[in-house]
């Protein structure tokens, strides 16, 4: 994966790029290294889980006012599930908190919320606690802010292909016809641009199943910065990364 390791300090703020037209539509992240960084200060796994719902909340306010159409934050994959219960049942509290505690940001600064993954497996509670806020939300026309949870990207391309398969047996799809944009409106991120950008923090360097299909010609970022340290200038220095990359999407660069 190619890399751009950033720190944020000194970086001019990413709308001198939004001038030049260059500002990425939508940024996905990879959000990593929670644990990690509890376990550096000496304190329990959770607590860098509730420090990393601070970094969600300044980078969603941040990303909203740079004018992103998209943000698309990887919150729980279905690998997660492997972790210790405790944890898992901590994760989804702070899920169900955020969602009440941050409606009063989301309708301030006019940001949709969207969510992709299998509803299946997860508590009432925190399925009740995230409709809730998609509904409050619907009338916005601000920034969309779309939360991975309990998601997969071989789940996905494989739930789509099932989807197709089923259309063209029960003889509403020619197989003939299926393309690209036929195999995209089957994805739970239909409708959506796919990204342009794709940030990983706490150094890692894998797409960890996030977003398999749409990540295709996304530009790469990583950080070093675990994501409860990833702030304002990490982001606006990835955003000043993009704009510096020449975007081919598999063709040749303008002679």
């Amino acid at each position: 994966m190619a890399s751009t390791a950033g720190t944020g300090a000194g970086v001019t703020p990413a709308p001198a790029a939004a001038a030049a037209g260059v500002t990425p539509r939508h940024v996905a992240i990879i959000m990593d290294g929670n644990g990690r960084w509890a376990r550096q200060r000496g304190l329990p796994r959770i607590e860098g889980h509730r420090r990393g719902v601070a970094s969600v909340r300044r980078i969603t306010e941040h990303a909203a006012r740079l004018g992103l159409e998209q943000l698309t934050l990887y919150c729980l994959s279905r690998e997660n599930w492997r972790r210790p219960a405790l944890e898992i049942t901590f994760l989804m509290h702070l899920l169900e908190q955020y969602m009440v505690e941050e409606r009063a940001l989301l309708m301030r600064e006019g940001i949709r919320v969207t969510t992709i993954g299998r509803r299946e497996g997860l508590p009432a509670a925190t399925l009740a606690a995230l409709d809730r806020t998609v509904a409050t939300c619907a009338g916005n026309t601000g920034m969309r802010l779309c939360l991975a949870v309990n998601y997969g990207g071989r789940d996905e391309i494989v739930d789509a292909a099932r989807s197709l398969a089923e259309a063209a047996r029960d003889g509403s799809l020619d197989p003939a016809t299926i393309d690209e944009a036929s195999f995209a409106a089957r994805l739970s991120t239909a409708g959506m641009p796919d990204p342009d950008l794709l940030i990983r923090t706490a150094g890692e360097q894998r797409l960890s199943n996030f977003l398999l299909w749409q990540v295709s010609y996304a530009e790469l970022w990583t950080t070093d910065a675990m994501w409860p340290d990833f702030d304002t200038g990490h982001l606006d220095a990835a955003i000043r990364a993009f704009a510096g990359r020449e975007r081919k999407f598999g063709g040749l660069a303008p002679s």
